[in-house]
């Protein structure tokens, strides 16, 4: 399986829970996780427990229907990136947001290793407000 393989599964499941599975599949034990500065959820974090807590577990409580929809897969030797659209209304407010993304991951010896976001974090906080 190619690095874009690995990644491409981790969108393109069936269900969140298959690219969920897919992802925790190819995350080496060490994996560092990097959500944007003045993102709601910015933080770097470490591991899949980590990631989990921090990361999905807020967006599975906090949005009704976030979502990643990747637009293209770019690669070179062991990182890929990955530009889309994130969207979702956030339950609090009631307000649907769209904001553009950009994934960059690093891979070694087909395990994911970082994973950094940059993101238009402002439609994420006008929806959240």
């Amino acid at each position: 399986m190619s690095n874009i393989d690995i990644i491409k599964s981790t969108y393109e499941g069936k269900t969140s829970q298959e690219n969920g599975q897919n992802l925790v599949a190819h995350a080496s034990d060490t994996i560092t996780w990097k959500e944007a500065d003045g993102f709601a959820y910015a933080g770097t974090y470490h591991g899949m427990n980590d990631i989990t807590e921090h990361v999905f577990q807020k967006l599975a409580s906090e949005w009704y229907n976030y979502t990643f929809t990747p637009q293209n897969y770019l690669s070179q030797d062991d990182t890929v990136v990955v530009y889309g659209t994130y969207s979702g209304t956030y339950i609090k407010t009631g307000k649907k947001m769209q904001a553009r993304v950009v994934h960059i991951w690093q891979l070694k010896n087909q395990k994911i290793t970082n994973f950094e976001q940059i993101v238009d974090s402002k439609m994420v906080f006008d929806a959240m407000q």
